[in-house]
């Protein structure tokens, strides 16, 4: 349960990133906690760890929402 400790510790963490290499490191670590809580959760199919993962799905897709930026107007 390290990994679950893990995650919660970066979900309440303040997501401010100012440069692009900090952004990619974060949308690389919150992927590696979702799939981590992804192994135990086929195993145990506890509730509680699939609204961990929600949540950090949640934060990862606004990291890769920064990252992709505004497309350029037509």
């Amino acid at each position: 349960m390290e990994l679950v400790k893990i995650a919660t510790e970066f979900e309440q963490r303040k997501h401010v990133y100012r440069t692009t290499s900090e952004r990619i490191l974060a949308s690389r670590q919150v992927k590696d906690l979702i799939l981590g809580i992804n192994e135990i959760y086929k195993e145990s199919k506890d509730q509680e760890l699939m609204d961990l993962m929600k949540r950090l799905t949640v934060i990862k897709q606004k990291i890769e929402k920064r990252l992709k930026g505004r497309p350029l107007a037509a």
